[in-house]
């Protein structure tokens, strides 16, 4: 990608995820700019998206009323943190990004960052699940400000439990190599597999009482019904 279209794109990046918006006008500002500054990847995203669509991925997640499958896994620290550790201190919004080096991600957690008082306050938590060796967990965590735990879902391992990993397919793969998306080096494994972007609000007695999937990564749950959501969980 050039240089000059890197640079819009950062900067893009920047005056999105500072809109005074909704998230998802945040997300959609980010996207406009991407079709704008490259269009042929936009074209590439708007093709795995249809194919996703098609093929109803995540539609197999666990939905409203199910038990939310227990995970164990490392945060940013290296301690494992379990699903029942973590709903013994209030409800909770299980979230799962990409990866650091998403933009829309990056974006979504910024916004969770912010709305992280407002959740605290009410005594319920979030936490960020990714398929991200331990490095980059640190560094989206310090880069965010994250005041909750990122943890490694390494080999996509739990997020395929909960049929939401996707293959990105031959020609989104040579595109995010062309924009330096080492997905080999981020994970740990070159199975270009990724999570769909999703959350689950739990209850303290498991159960789902929320969730927002959709295989088109430029979208995600907003941040007023997140907040919602979570009031609502017992």
């Amino acid at each position: 990608m050039a240089a000059t279209a890197t640079q819009s794109l950062d900067q893009a990046l920047r005056e999105c995820r500072d809109l005074d918006a909704s998230i998802n006008a945040r997300l959609a500002c980010y996207a406009e700019a991407v079709a704008r500054f490259t269009p042929a990847f936009a074209a590439a995203v708007d093709r795995l998206v249809a194919r996703l669509q098609q093929s109803d991925a995540g539609g197999s997640a666990p939905r409203v009323g199910d038990v939310m499958p227990p995970f164990m896994l490392p945060d940013e620290q290296g301690r494992i943190v379990t699903l029942e550790r973590l709903l013994a201190n209030g409800p909770i919004a299980v979230t799962f990004h990409r990866g650091h080096w998403c933009p829309y991600c990056r974006i979504n957690i910024n916004a969770l960052v912010h709305a992280q008082r407002e959740i605290a306050a009410t005594g319920r938590q979030i936490v960020v699940i990714m398929p991200e060796r331990q490095e980059y967990a640190v560094a989206l965590k310090s880069e965010s400000d994250a005041p909750f735990p990122i943890l490694s879902d390494i080999d996509n391992g739990y997020a395929m439990s909960l049929n939401l990993v996707i293959w990105v397919g031959a020609e989104m793969e040579q595109a995010m190599r062309e924009r330096s998306r080492d997905l080999p080096k981020y994970q740990g494994n070159d199975a270009w597999m990724l999570p769909i972007p999703a959350t689950f609000v739990v209850g303290t007695d498991g159960i789902i009482t929320a969730r927002f999937v959709d295989p088109d990564y430029r979208k995600r749950m907003d941040i007023d019904d997140l907040l919602a959501a979570l009031r609502r969980a017992r």
